[in-house]
């Protein structure tokens, strides 16, 4: 899409139409027919269900016929001037008249296609016994009354009409035609009760066929009904769980066309593009061309059966829109696609809070740099200090003795000698002073002798603080270059190089180093990280110790590798003021500290670092007052083992 974002559509297809209800629709859009039916019924019964409409329609329809028809009837018995064929027309039309009253009024079409079915049998066995045909009782139009009860009022009342209908013209009819008598010239009585009872069974039997087909059609409706109900709960739960979404959810057949769209992808495309979605629409019909052959080259891809997942991002009519996008193949049950679903979630806050994070870790990785450098820097300029004051005593004491020394008294010695030069054997012998000069020149020869030697010792010792001065420098220098870069590191001799930047620390603070060191492969790591790790955890278990009370300060350093050629694994054990058990589980958090100066910031960096170089810190304690160990784990690829 151009100017509008691209639309996840969910897996659901067009729902099927509702079985209408003509009862329910207005009259301008029923027939004219049926207009008139249902103004014959009661509200309750044009309400009913379709299968139910149909049958109140042919209740009502069949009694306006049979009203006409008995009409007639009774015209003609009037002409006729036959008074039975009258009465029996008569009470036929007053129950076709009923039977429309009833059901005008009635909620159930029982009552009134009970009397209706009652009237025709009436009427039907009342003709057969008036009329003179002695097998008039037999005649086929009746074989409609039992299948009509059983469709009007189910097969359970229909029998009760088939039955009347078999007790009245297959027993009564036979005995009524025999005791007024028959031309048995035209047809024997045994042949009369042959027929007769013959039509009885087969009232039965046209009953029984009605009853089927009415029980099986019921079935069959109730199933469909019931199905069609399942169909539209499930239908309305989809579209209550889909509009209930902000995501946009759009469905499309294999030509691109919209099937189905919620409202979150309606309002989406009308704030942005100002395009109403309706469903018939091609969907990326109003994208740049180029941008359509895209669309149309991801739908080609799905319809082959293929699920995509894409991210978009939109800048076009509104802010910056980032989508997370998903399409999926509808199938058919035959397994053919038939189409495409779209889900689209708006991620631009996950995005920009992503974008912010990284942000922030860079910002932080920075600080942790320049904390690690400054820590480095720390660490120089402690030693680099105590060394200076190495220095410093070395000098006074060169000072003091060079101020203490008797050259002087030596050059007074050579004064009186220098003025004693032309008679100097006199002055030695005779002389008091003279006499005592050789001893004196033989006392300051040995003192001066003592304060070269004393004097060449300090000035080795300043000799060896300024070298040492200068190797601390010389290491900061080595590792303060840029970091990132892997190299493969020698974990025991930077182990080393991080402990001579504490080395005079520990030793004016009595504190005993124990190594143990393992033969171990060489790892690819960053430099920087990996010493910067290492000073924190030495600086932080010299505070631990320094804050102790224990005689003995003890700091282990171990260097081994985890069983099965695990990873490569540095512990740093110390047995100082310990780790409270409720501080364990935030020893690594930013901003947690158990020192008064402290900024809870070294151990945090010290965690991240290791997890960039795909390692892991942790820390253990017995308890408060029993020491911590610090143990980093560092992977070792198989190409260096």
């Amino acid at each position: 899409m151009a100017n509008h974002p691209t639309i996840e559509m969910s897996p659901f297809v067009p729902s099927p139409p509702e079985p209408s209800r003509q009862a329910s629709m207005p009259h301008g859009r029923r027939p004219w027919l049926m207009a008139r039916l249902d103004s014959l019924l009661s509200e309750s019964l044009r309400n009913a269900t379709p299968t139910d409409l149909i049958r109140h329609r042919l209740m009502v329809g069949a009694a306006c016929i049979l009203l006409l028809f008995n009409s007639l009837f009774l015209l003609w018995s009037i002409i006729q001037g036959s008074l039975p064929l009258g009465v029996m027309a008569t009470v036929a039309g007053l129950g076709y008249l009923v039977t429309l009253l009833l059901a005008h009024r009635t909620t159930t079409s029982t009552p009134p296609a009970m009397l209706l079915l009652v009237t025709i049998s009436i009427g039907l066995v009342g003709s057969s016994f008036v009329d003179k045909n002695p097998i008039g009782g037999a005649h086929a139009i009746n074989m409609m009354l039992p299948a009509l009860a059983v469709y009007l009022v189910g097969p359970r009342m229909g029998l009760s009409i088939t039955l009347l209908l078999f007790a009245a013209l297959g027993l009564a009819h036979p005995l009524y035609r025999a005791d007024i008598g028959i031309d048995t010239s035209a047809i024997t009585l045994e042949f009369i009760w042959f027929i007769h009872l013959f039509a009885g069974i087969s009232f039965v039997g046209a009953w029984g066929l009605g009853s089927l087909h009415s029980t099986a059609r019921e079935a069959a409706q109730t199933s469909l009904e019931r199905t069609l109900k399942e169909l539209r709960e499930s239908e309305s739960r989809l579209n209550s769980v889909i509009e209930s979404t902000d995501d946009l959810v759009l469905s499309l057949d294999r030509e691109g066309r919209l099937l189905t769209v919620n409202s979150g992808a309606r309002r989406v495309y009308l704030q942005r593009a100002g395009i109403v979605l309706e469903p018939g629409q091609l969907l990326f019909h109003h994208d740049k061309p180029e941008e359509r052959k895209a669309w149309e080259a991801r739908l080609a891809q799905v319809l082959q059966g293929q699920r995509l997942r894409l991210e978009q991002t939109y800048v076009e009519g509104g802010p910056r829109l980032v989508l997370d996008i998903s399409m999926n193949p509808i199938t058919a049950g035959d397994g053919r696609v038939v189409g495409v679903t779209l889900f689209s979630r708006d991620v631009t806050a996950r995005r920009e809070a992503e974008t912010q994070l990284g942000e922030m870790h860079r910002t932080l990785v920075d600080v942790s740099r320049q904390a690690g450098m400054a820590e480095v820097a720390t660490g120089v300029l402690h030693n680099v200090g105590n060394t200076l004051n190495s220095v410093n005593i070395s000098t006074n004491l060169v000072t003091d003795r060079l101020r203490q020394s008797r050259v002087s008294g030596l050059a007074r010695a050579t004064q009186l000698m220098r003025e004693h030069t032309t008679d100097m054997a006199s002055f030695l012998t005779a002389d008091p002073q003279g006499q005592k000069l050789p001893a004196y020149l033989i006392a300051v020869s040995g003192q001066l002798q003592e304060e070269r030697d004393a004097l060449i010792q300090e000035m080795r010792s300043l000799a060896e603080s300024v070298e040492h001065i200068k190797s601390i420098v010389s290491m900061q220098q080595k590792h303060a270059r840029a970091a990132g870069a892997v190299e493969q590191v020698v974990v025991p001799r930077l182990i080393d190089e991080a402990l001579r930047l504490h080395a005079v620390s520990f030793e004016r603070l009595g504190i005993r180093i124990e190594r143990d060191y393992a033969k171990v492969p060489p790892v690819y790591v960053d430099r920087h990280k990996l010493l910067q790790i290492l000073i924190n955890l030495l600086s932080n278990a010299r505070q631990a110790l320094v804050d102790s009370v224990t005689q003995d300060k003890r700091l282990e350093i171990h260097v081994r590798r985890a069983p099965e050629e695990g990873p490569l694994l540095i512990v740093v054990v110390d047995n100082g003021v310990g780790i409270a058990p409720e501080n364990l589980a935030r020893m690594f958090t930013q901003g947690f500290t158990t020192k008064k100066t402290g900024h809870g910031f070294g151990l945090h960096i010290s965690a991240l670092a290791a997890a960039e170089m795909n390692g892991r810190l942790t820390c253990s304690s017995p308890g408060p007052g029993q020491g911590a160990t610090f143990t980093l784990e560092l992977p070792i690829s198989a190409g260096e083992q």
